[in-house]
C-alpha cells in the first residue's frame, strides 16, 4: 500500500524540474542582461561596419572595429611599462597595456574615494556646525560651478607634473557635488527616524552614524555614480596635459600623429574601463547598502 503525497505539502518554493536543473531568477536576470548587452553592442558594431561597407565611413577617419582591431600587436607597441613622463615606448605588449590601464584606473578610483569621503565629512560639518556653515558654504557655492577642467592649470601650478594633478581633478569633480548633496539629503531624512533614535537614548553621534548616514547613503551613491563618467573624462584631459602618461596621453599622441586606429582602440579600452568601474561601484553599493531590497522601485 503506497503512501500518497499531498502536492501542497511541498510548499510554493519547491521548483519543478523538467528534464534538468532550472535556473534561479537571479541567474535568469543576469543572463538576460548579458544577452541584451551583447545584442546592443553587436547592433552598434554592425551599423558601423555597414556604413563602412557602403562607403559612408572613411576608413582613415572612422575605421570600423575589424580594422583597428586587426593589428593589435602593432597597436600595443605605443604603450609603455613605466609611468615616467617622456619615456619612449618599448613595445611592451599586453603587459604594458594593462599597466597603463592600471595607472589611469588608480587615479580615478583614488580621486573618487577621497572626494566622496571628504565631501560627506564637509557636508555634515556644514550642516551641524553653524560657524562652519557661515564660513564655508558661500565659498563652496562660489567654486562649485567652476568646471573641473578649469582647475587643471591650478593643479599643475600647485602640484607640478605627475599623478597628483589628475587625482586632484577627479577629486574636484565629485567633491562639491557630494558636499551639497550631503546637506540636502540630511535635511530630507524623515523626522520620525530622529525622534525614535532619541527616544531609544541614542546620542547625537550615534544618531548620525546609525540613522542619518544609512538613510542618506543611497542618494549619495547615486550622486557618485552620476559623477563617475565625468571623472573619467576629466582624468583623460589631466593625463594629456598634467600627467604625461596614461590612456589620455596615448589618445593625445594618436591624435597628434593622425593614428585613427590607435585613437579608436584606446577609446574602446576607456569605454570598457568605464563600464567595469560603474559595475564595480554598483557591487560596492549592493554590499554596503545590504538593507535595501533590489528592484523595489516603480514598475517598469
Amino acid at each position: 500500500m503506497s503512501a500518497e503525497v499531498d502536492p501542497t505539502s511541498l510548499g510554493p518554493a519547491a521548483p519543478v524540474q523538467k528534464g534538468g536543473a532550472t535556473l534561479s531568477p537571479t541567474w535568469r536576470r543576469r543572463l538576460a542582461t548579458l544577452g541584451w548587452g551583447i545584442v546592443s553592442i553587436g547592433l552598434f558594431t554592425g551599423i558601423w561596419e555597414l556604413l563602412w561597407a557602403l562607403g559612408y565611413a572613411n576608413p582613415l577617419l572612422l575605421p570600423p572595429p575589424h580594422l583597428f582591431l586587426s593589428d593589435i600587436p602593432g597597436t600595443l607597441q605605443y604603450f609603455d611599462r613605466s609611468n615616467r613622463i617622456g619615456s619612449v615606448a618599448t613595445g611592451g605588449g599586453v603587459q604594458a597595456l594593462l599597466i597603463t590601464m592600471g595607472w589611469t584606473t588608480m587615479r580615478v578610483v583614488l580621486g573618487l574615494t577621497l572626494g566622496f569621503i571628504c565631501g560627506v565629512a564637509v557636508g555634515a560639518t556644514i550642516h551641524y556646525i553653524k560657524p562652519a556653515r557661515n564660513l564655508l558654504l558661500p565659498t563652496i557655492l562660489l567654486l562649485a560651478p567652476i568646471s573641473p577642467v578649469a582647475w587643471l592649470p591650478v593643479a599643475i601650478f600647485v602640484f607640478g607634473i605627475g599623478d597628483v594633478p589628475a587625482v586632484f581633478l577627479v577629486f574636484i569633480t565629485v567633491f562639491f557635488a557630494i558636499v551639497l548633496s550631503t546637506g540636502a539629503q540630511i535635511e530630507s531624512v524623515p523626522k520620525n527616524y530622529i525622534h525614535v533614535a532619541r527616544i531609544m537614548g541614542a546620542t547625537r553621534r550615534q544618531t548620525f552614524w546609525r540613522v542619518i548616514l544609512p538613510a542618506i547613503l543611497p542618494s549619495l551613491f547615486m550622486t557618485l555614480r552620476l559623477n563617475l563618467f565625468a571623472a573619467w573624462m576629466v582624468v583623460l584631459i589631466a593625463e594629456t596635459v598634467g600627467v604625461g602618461t596614461g590612456l589620455g596621453q596615448i589618445t593625445s599622441m594618436a591624435r597628434s600623429t593622425f593614428n585613427a586606429r590607435l585613437v579608436f582602440f584606446t577609446m574602446g579600452i576607456i569605454g570598457v574601463l568605464g563600464f567595469l568601474s560603474d559595475w564595480g561601484l554598483r557591487q560596492v553599493q549592493h554590499k554596503m547598502l545590504w538593507w535595501i531590497a533590489p528592484n523595489q522601485g516603480a514598475a517598469r
